[in-house]
């Protein structure tokens, strides 16, 4: 994949800077919902119902992270993969920020939902943390939304194959044809 001399190599086509981008925001991701996984059971070991949906929903971040990454990676036109991920990270990123919202407003009645081990300065903390990358996760999924739009665009701008399917369906005619007409024609 490669950060190296990421600015300094004009000749990269927009769409490859687009996907290492979009790969780059998938990683965070990752990261960002494992920790959240992480700061969760920090809270307590073995997670109440509310502890274990807020579990699953970081799982399903991962799942919809990875299933981004293979679906806009691969080469086919599978237009059912796409949508599969757009649905994805939406509901993903509405709940994310939902979760944000609910941690930051009723951090006190949260942590109690989580039936807590942890002391309540050291569990307001740690939520806050949680809900701060919450947060991150629900920017990065509306990024990651926009650029999964621009890659399946660029997708289907240059065609299946890899030639450019839209450039030439402006041309009339050929250049040499322009050639044979009278100078005030010639443009």
């Amino acid at each position: 994949m490669g950060f190296n001399n990421y600015y300094s190599d004009s000749s990269e086509p927009h769409h490859q800077k687009t996907h290492k981008i979009f790969l780059f925001c998938n990683y965070i991701l990752l990261g960002a919902s494992s920790s959240c996984i992480f700061l969760t059971l920090s809270l307590r070991l073995i997670p109440s119902l509310y502890g274990f949906l807020f579990i699953l929903l970081h799982i399903l971040t991962i799942g919809g992270a990875v299933f981004g990454c293979a679906t806009v990676s691969a080469q086919s036109a599978d237009t059912k993969g796409y949508r599969a991920h757009m649905v994805c990270s939406v509901l993903i990123a509405i709940f994310q920020g939902s979760v944000f919202v609910l941690i930051f407003t009723k951090t006190g009645d949260f942590l109690g939902k989580l039936n807590s081990y942890v002391r309540e300065e050291d569990g307001v903390m740690i939520l806050r943390l949680a809900g701060g990358l919450c947060a991150l996760i629900f920017c990065l999924e509306w990024i990651n939304l926009t650029l999964a739009f621009f890659l399946k665009y660029y997708a289907y701008i240059e065609g299946s194959n890899g030639n450019i399917a839209m450039k030439n369906r402006g041309k009339v005619q050929d250049e040499e044809d322009v050639k044979n007409w009278p100078w005030p024609f010639q443009v």
